[in-house]
């Protein structure tokens, strides 16, 4: 779609090529191992740390806290796996697939939810990372810990996740295969220094007032957003993986496995951390009060090099989902844009906004209304069976109109409304530090929104949907490009847009 420079005589380019256009079988080169070393290696990072931190700054144990980090992250790897498959298929994105459901317009909504998921979790990562380079630089080298520092810091670390994003998808995949082994290894030294300090049966005062319903929040607020965070993005990895070579069980296994490793590593030694450091409302300034100095370097690597890591991945998953919003707009284009509104949320995060309150509020409203989208594309892709037509999957990409998942105006009514009421009720059943839904009196108190809303969306869209049923899957007449076995409407109209 987008070309940032001549390919090689390879076929290849320093920059990558691709937006979300459709990639072609020759490019589709990546293995499920790759998608596993992606997800394990741009996790490693204090970006996901930090999710561990919060059970315990709800005032659950280290043993609470890794039930519910275990528990929530495995019914979030049980709603979102699956959904790397539909890339697989399609050959683009996940927020362009989602068009064979919602429309080629309408799947602007994922495109957005995919934009908002990422921003946050990117400013929360540059944010937490360049808290740790820091506080780590002053108790080694006496470095000021006043805001010019942090400004430097933050500024420095999203300069290199930018570059990193801009070169895009083989570049990072070489850096998260380093990743994995390196920042896990820093990970284990982290754990065999703090050791000493750990009382897993240690508790403070529950946040809800009881143990129950703080525990639930933790497997929402902590367990359930991490894999939730990877709604949109899974896709930018498969879409690289050829089905003809790798079979769905293999690149669902891969994935399955890369979220849960790649999760609960760094979720568990946040936790860990936390209880043996003391942590409360301060996870990072406790963290590295309490940290001998032998072990200072390796956080400081972990929050320079594994907070680039992650961030570099979720600003080219941003990048994508911009340039889908704005197809005039090149990739790169798209990616320096939200570098530099990732950079302003990280100043707004440290200057402006409480941590504990920010990230749970964050996660809990992107959960809310983005666990509907999720199951209204896992429903849709049942259905097709992963029969897409890519060419009508890419009309709103190249300006013009038609093809079957045009639906009305280009956007699928039923499922866009199921979304909608899904999403409306998951908000009115929210539970966050800033905002507490209505609906929490019939709940107890407890937080339900990632349930209610996708269950209300599920049913509402198999309701509404049930004339057209089968329709993303139909099939026209074949067309040059596509993949094999698999058919395409005939050439859209152009549109003036």
């Amino acid at each position: 779609m987008h070309m940032s420079q001549a390919p090689s005589a390879g076929g290849h380019a320093l920059i990558e090529q691709h937006g979300v256009d459709t990639i072609p079988e020759a490019e589709r080169t990546s293995t499920p191992r790759d998608v596993l070393s992606i997800l394990v290696g741009s996790n490693l990072a204090f970006g996901v740390v930090v999710f561990g931190w919060l059970p315990v700054s709800f005032g659950l144990s280290f043993w609470a806290s890794a039930t519910s980090l275990v528990l929530g992250t495995a019914l979030g790897i049980v709603l979102t796996a699956p959904l790397a498959l539909v890339s697989l298929r399609t050959a683009t994105n996940l927020s362009t697939s989602s068009g064979a459901f919602f429309g080629v317009r309408g799947r602007l909504l994922g495109s957005v939810i995919g934009l908002l998921l990422s921003l946050g979790y990117t400013a929360l990562a540059l944010w937490v990372g360049g808290d740790v380079v820091v506080g780590a630089l002053n108790r080694l080298l006496g470095l000021p810990t006043g805001g010019v520092s942090y400004v430097i810091t933050y500024s420095v670390l999203a300069a290199l996740s930018a570059t990193a994003a801009v070169f895009g998808y083989q570049l990072l995949l070489r850096m998260e295969r380093v990743l994995m082994w390196a920042m896990g290894a820093l990970l284990l030294a982290g754990l065999l220094a703090f050791a000493p300090h750990f009382d897993g049966s240690a508790h403070g005062e529950y946040l809800l007032g009881g143990f129950w319903q703080t525990w639930l929040l933790a497997v929402v607020a902590a367990g359930l957003s991490g894999p939730i965070a990877f709604i949109t993005l899974l896709g930018d990895y498969t879409r690289y993986v050829s089905p003809a070579k790798h079979g769905n069980r293999r690149v669902l296994g891969a994935t399955a496995a890369g979220l849960f490793l790649g999760l609960l590593i760094p979720q568990l030694f946040g936790a860990f951390t936390a209880v043996a450091t003391g942590a409360g409302n301060d996870y990072v300034g406790s963290l590295i009060k309490g940290a001998p100095l032998w072990i200072l370097v390796p956080l400081l690597l972990n929050g320079l090099l594994g907070s680039a890591g992650n961030t570099g991945l979720m600003l080219y998953s941003m990048g994508l989902d911009l340039d889908a919003i704005l197809p005039r707009a090149t990739r790169r284009q798209a990616t320096y844009v939200v570098a530099a509104t990732a950079t302003v949320l990280v100043f707004l995060g440290h200057f402006v906004w409480s941590a504990q309150d920010a990230v749970t509020s964050f996660v809990l409203v992107l959960t809310a209304i983005g666990t509907p989208w999720a199951v209204i594309t896992l429903i849709g892709h049942r259905r097709c069976r992963g029969d897409y037509d890519r060419r009508s999957l890419q009309v709103y990409n190249h300006g013009t109109r038609g093809g079957i998942y045009w639906y009305r105006a280009g956007w699928n009514v039923p499922a866009t409304v199921a979304w909608a009421v899904g999403s409306a009720v998951g908000l009115c059943a929210v539970d966050t530090p800033v905002y507490r839904g209505p609906l929490l009196s019939l709940t107890g108190g407890i937080d339900l929104s990632f349930v209610l809303s996708g269950a209300l969306a599920a049913g509402l869209y198999v309701v509404l949907s049930r004339s057209s049923r089968g329709r993303a899957g139909r099939v026209a007449s074949p067309v040059a490009g596509t993949a094999a076995g698999v058919e395409a409407a005939p050439e859209p109209a152009p549109l003036d847009r």
